[in-house]
């Protein structure tokens, strides 16, 4: 199930939310649970199973990394639970992978195993990993009631696709929560905008990429190629943080408050700042759990620009199993890296134009490799962007172009920060936002493609 679905949008989502304000508030957190676990089980009954053991390691090793009288014995019990969720995601996202490398690159046959990818189990694998390194340098207690800590596992707005909550950020939460007419309100604007950015945006962005990178090298002109990635560089950012969106909106509905996940990226004037407005609790967590332990930028400038390699290249492999993800996690190391060298002072002595130019090019490099099916198909769409094509225009380009340059437009525009400096009353917010309600359900009954791109992570 997904937000952007009809039944989660007219059947469950009014349901659990009538359902949460009916019972008293000792089972509230007990109905959420319960709500969150057939969130789940709705798409994967089987891999709920997988996540229930997965928090039952944890818990205990909580429990056990509290009791233990040594420091020796407490990093004993956080060794074998960072191995133990590191192996399960390891497991069902990257056996195949490294079975199939070591086959070409040992000549072995080694079998590879067809293992269905559990929907955002690099996610509740990170949030498992942030409980116990949180239990173990003592910023929280081990949460000493499984259900509750069941419930920050898989409390379904934040479940399959994040953003990523740390449970220092919500520990007390669980226990104590305000309810108010404001918070439940801007839950539902927020919502709302969310899934419009997914269902009027990503979608038909979407759909213009995918054409377009079906399409062989051959077949591509400049023009068509850069209508192809200025598409995919739109669609991703409305899919996710157009889900963030509605996760953070969800959540304020049942009381929680989550951090931002993004702060529109695509203003920025240095990749380093792209970062700290893009997926923001990915970095985060990225920072303060491997970076900062590696020695972050506390050590001579060689090892600094190291720990960025490491960093960014773990970051690319979190995404997929696969060399391209790790090669667009290394590039941004590379990039980054060299801002930190001095390229970023230079960068803010350019024409501030000039600035925003080389991060959406920088980015937009990047995405190739994030979007395309290997390194061939990267290399070749690239080759097309850069002058490689057979034409810099042809009329293919010209019918995409006239076909959807008004999404394209409306797309550019809504990448920065419009609707958040109109300042809208609550009487002109309601109106619109129903709107989009309806239109977004018009869409959908209309239409099947409706993929969220960060539910394959």
């Amino acid at each position: 199930m997904v937000f952007s679905n009809l039944v989660f949008l007219y059947l469950f989502l009014p349901a659990i939310i009538a359902l949460y304000y009916i019972v008293p508030k000792s089972l509230k957190n007990t109905m959420l649970l319960l709500a969150s676990l057939l969130f789940y089980a709705w798409g994967e009954p089987i891999y709920v199973f997988l996540m229930l053991g997965t928090i039952v390691v944890n818990y205990a090793c909580g429990l056990w990394l509290h009791s233990s009288p040594s420091e020796k014995g407490r990093k004993g019990v956080l060794t074998i639970a960072i191995l133990a969720n590191l192996g399960i995601l390891g497991f069902y996202k990257y056996a195949a992978f490294f079975a199939t490398n070591i086959n070409n690159l040992l000549n072995t046959h080694i079998p590879v195993p067809a293992i269905a990818l559990p929907i955002g189990i690099s996610f509740f694998t990170f949030h498992a990993m942030s409980y116990i390194i949180d239990v173990y340098r003592r910023h929280v207690p081990p949460q000493r009631n499984v259900f509750d800590l069941t419930l920050y596992f898989s409390f379904f707005p934040q479940l399959v696709a994040g953003p990523i909550i740390r449970y220092h950020e919500v520990a007390e939460q669980f226990q104590h929560r305000t309810h108010t007419r404001e918070k439940f309100v801007s839950g539902i604007e927020r919502f709302l905008l969310g899934l419009s950015k997914k269902v009027l945006l990503a979608n038909p962005l979407g759909a213009i990429a995918d054409e377009i990178f079906a399409l062989s090298a051959g077949d591509l002109s400049s023009a068509t190629a850069w209508i192809g990635i200025a598409a995919y560089t739109m669609q991703i950012y409305f899919d996710f943080s157009g889900y963030s969106d509605m996760a953070i909106g969800l959540a304020k509905m049942f009381g929680f408050e989550f951090q931002e996940n993004f702060r529109f990226p695509y203003i920025s004037r240095s990749v380093s700042e792209f970062w700290r407005r893009w997926h923001i609790s990915l970095g985060s967590w990225f920072r303060d759990y491997v970076y900062i332990p590696l020695g972050g930028n506390r050590v001579v400038p060689w090892k600094a620009y190291r720990n960025l390699l490491v960093v960014w290249t773990l970051t690319g492999f979190w995404h997929g199993a696969s060399w391209t993800f790790m090669a667009w996690g290394f590039y941004y190391g590379i990039l980054i890296s060299l801002e930190k060298a001095g390229l970023e002072k230079r960068l803010a002595g350019w024409w501030r134009p000039l600035q925003h130019v080389y991060v959406l090019l920088a980015v937009m490099i990047g995405w190739v490799f994030f979007r395309a099916d290997d390194f061939g198909h990267s290399m070749a769409y690239l080759g097309a962007m850069f002058g490689g094509a057979s034409a810099w225009v042809d009329g293919q380009a010209r019918v995409l172009l006239s076909d959807n340059l008004w999404i394209l437009l409306i797309g550019v525009v809504l990448c920065a920060p419009v609707y958040d400096r109109l300042r809208l009353s609550l009487w002109v917010k309601t109106p619109m936002l129903l709107t989009y309600l309806l239109i977004c359900t018009m869409y959908l009954v209309n239409s099947t493609y409706n993929p969220f791109i960060y539910f394959r992570f």
